[in-house]
């Protein structure tokens, strides 16, 4: 049987104006571009690592099942 792969909840809690072009490339990446916007991301490095460099325009909310 093959296992459910964990995900994250992650949601947008502020605005890319003003913010370096790369971080509002990443946030486009995750699949967030507007205010208020949830995504249920796979749980690895390369979804994390994204999540940190914008972790002050997202919020992690839970895990999702």
């Amino acid at each position: 049987m093959a296992q459910a792969q964990k995900t994250l909840k992650v949601e947008q809690i502020a605005s890319p104006l003003r913010r370096n072009n790369d971080q509002r490339a990443t946030l486009i990446g995750l699949g967030l571009n507007k205010i208020g916007r949830t995504r249920d991301l796979p749980d690895n490095s390369a979804t994390r690592g994204m999540i940190r460099k914008v972790q002050h325009l997202v919020r992690v909310v839970g895990d999702a099942k």
